[in-house]
């Protein structure tokens, strides 16, 4: 179709860009006005854990996560009130289902704890855990993304499945493993109030 710009209404029939070139120039004054404003602190932000992507499809790969668990913040010796004043995200409601990405994160906590260099809030009263004199010379700002994460792919080969891996049944045995913990409490009442009509049977024999 064509548009005839007599109209008057270019602007408004045609989608026009005409400020790219100022926008692009106002994104990064204002990315370095944020990177002066929160100097020496990393321009990146907070220390965020490594999660696994969600749904079968994509939970091979990891990611950034919100923030890490108390259970994460206690194991690598952080102070949970204190961890958000260091540069460390914080999630109350995330939780660690395994232990592998639990080592994972407290790994990734202690190397940032390592690197980490604490300004005084005084300059004349440094406190207990304030980074020394030698250290706040040489500290600099952080530009890129903080402790990037690297995909690890599994070096796993396929192979031929064996005649007793094909006798084992994987959904059995989660089927199992899910009856015991939904009747464990259903079979610890058992065996108590069995053990109970025992030591009443026994007594009443003696008498």
């Amino acid at each position: 179709a064509v548009v005839s710009t007599q109209s008057g209404h270019y602007g408004r029939d045609v989608r026009t860009w005409f400020n790219q070139a100022g926008k692009k120039k106002r994104r990064r004054t204002k990315r370095l006005e944020k990177a002066a404003a929160i100097a020496p602190r990393p321009v990146a932000g907070l220390l965020r854990p490594v999660v696994h992507c969600q749904t079968i499809r994509y939970n091979a790969r990891v990611r950034t996560g919100r923030g890490f668990t108390l259970d994460e913040l206690k194991a690598a010796g952080v102070n949970r009130k204190q961890a958000l004043s260091i540069g460390i995200a914080v999630d109350h409601r995330r939780k660690n289902r395994s232990q592998e990405s639990l080592q994972a994160n407290v790994l990734r906590l202690k190397e940032y704890k390592s690197k980490l260099i604490i300004f005084p809030r005084k300059a004349s009263k440094p406190k207990k855990g304030d980074s020394t004199q030698a250290e706040l010379e040489v500290a600099t700002q952080m530009t890129g993304p903080i402790q990037p994460i690297k995909q690890v792919w599994s070096d796993t080969k396929a192979r031929v499945i064996t005649d007793e891996e094909k006798k084992q049944s994987a959904f059995q045995t989660l089927r199992m493993n899910r009856a015991n913990v939904k009747l464990i409490g259903v079979r610890e009442k058992r065996a108590k109030e069995a053990a109970e009509d025992d030591g009443l049977g026994s007594k009443k024999k003696k008498k």
